[in-house]
């Protein structure tokens, strides 16, 4: 069971981001009215109560993520003027003091206030997305703007959290993969399979079934566009530090998600990328026995990825990624690499993973804009323009079903069955 509450009157615009910090105690909003809101739950009762608010940036803000808390109480936001900067908590302040940029915060509470410590300036687009890794790997930071440029900083001084260094700066879209040859494998799945055959007659079949079943539906919606309004910008680390620092990332209205390895040694490299095009696909040396490629008359038409989101692995052999794009579909990806790869082949050359998508929904009719797990990667939510929160789960089978949605017109403290055999509207 999930209990549902409403928190009425957050912002005086539409909220453009909500995110919780590392022990779901307190919860950072973000809006078009350019603004962050704290929050902070009342675990007595349910409630949550704003402990800050302040302007912070000089356009809507479009994402916010927090730091690890072994790094102190620091969250970053990313924004459509073309910044991201980091905001740390600091205690005992005085309300209204004006801070180290010049900017004054007019916090809700006496007793800390949040002071900005860095503003990231290199992006020559708006920035969409901002996530810091995961704490094993340090304080980093990504960030992805509409540009088409993936950016990772490292904070060179945590004690200040002045100093933050640009250590990559990659071109998303022309990223070479690890090896100068790579092949495509075609491998369908539907959300009722956890695998699909390598044959390459039956796999037309679907591809042209999924192009029929889509073409009409796909017509009537916006995502396939040149302006900027119609693109999708979004990034995601890698949970798991085995393989090291990986991150899921996509850009523009290629509806392509790339995996790129992140190496102190070398520049980044793309180990696989993720499309509806294949629906599959290998990255690494050639095969032999590689299946043949999708031609360009069965692939479906693809639409921008708004949003992607990396498992957390929890012992499993595989990878899970979850994606949301502008043509309403939830779509959920296995991601491995061969099974005889090991930690010290990803610094390597002999790099070979394989995707195949395991579930594709689309329930929300509408636009997705949010995808996200759980604290263990077995149940995944998902928020469209439909205006409702859908939750998917896999049964013991290991096939992904919806598991229930949440809407704005149920009341508080609503229970949503998280039956595994309920099937959802």
């Amino acid at each position: 069971m999930i209990q549902t509450g409403l928190i009425p009157s957050t912002h005086n615009d539409l909220l453009t981001d909500v995110s919780y910090d590392f022990y779901g105690l307190r919860l950072a909003t973000g809006s078009l009215d350019q603004r962050i809101k704290i929050w902070q739950l009342d675990e007595s009762n349910g409630s949550w109560s704003v402990e800050d608010d302040w302007k912070a940036h000089d356009a809507a803000i479009s994402k916010l993520s927090w730091a690890h808390p072994e790094f102190g109480t620091i969250l970053a936001s990313s924004s459509f003027d073309r910044t991201a900067k980091i905001w740390e908590q600091t205690s005992f302040g005085t309300q209204g003091e004006p801070q180290p940029n010049g900017n004054q915060q007019q916090s809700t509470a006496s007793s800390s206030r949040w002071v900005e410590r860095a503003a990231l300036v290199e992006a020559r687009g708006t920035v969409r997305a901002v996530e810091f890794a995961p704490h094993h790997f340090g304080l980093k930071l990504a960030t992805i703007s509409s540009d088409n440029q993936l950016r990772i900083y490292e904070c060179l001084e945590q004690s200040s959290l002045s100093n933050w260094q640009l250590s990559e700066e990659v071109d998303v879209l022309t990223l070479p993969s690890s090896s100068a040859q790579s092949s495509h494998s075609v491998a369908f799945a539907t959300p009722t399979q956890t695998s699909a055959a390598l044959d390459s007659a039956s796999a037309s079949l679907v591809a042209q079934a999924l192009q029929q079943s889509q073409a009409p539906f796909g017509q009537s919606r916006p995502g396939m566009g040149n302006r900027e309004a119609d693109g999708g910008w979004c990034i995601s680390w890698c949970k798991d530090r085995y393989w090291g620092e990986l991150i899921a990332t996509g850009c523009g209205i290629s509806g392509v998600i790339k995996i790129i390895q992140i190496s102190s040694s070398r520049r980044p490299t793309t180990l696989l990328a993720l499309s509806l095009d294949t629906s599959s696909a290998t990255s690494g040396p050639s095969s032999d026995t590689a299946a043949a490629a999708v031609t360009d008359a069965d692939a479906p038409t693809p639409y921008a990825v708004t949003s992607v989101a990396w498992a957390p692995s929890c012992g499993r052999s595989y990878h899970l990624i979850a994606t949301g794009s502008r043509d309403g579909h939830v779509r959920i990806w296995k991601v491995k690499p061969s099974e005889d790869m090991d930690a010290e082949d990803v610094e390597g050359s002999d790099l070979r993973w394989t995707g195949s998508m395991i579930a594709d929904f689309d329930q929300h009719k509408s636009s997705v804009g949010r995808v996200e797990w759980n604290i263990t990667g077995t149940v995944l939510s998902s928020a469209g323009n439909d205006g409702r929160v859908r939750l998917w789960k896999a049964t013991i089978s290991n096939v992904w079903r919806p598991a229930g949605s949440l809407g704005i017109e149920q009341a508080e403290d609503t229970d949503v069955n998280m039956d595994e055999n309920v099937v959802a509207d």
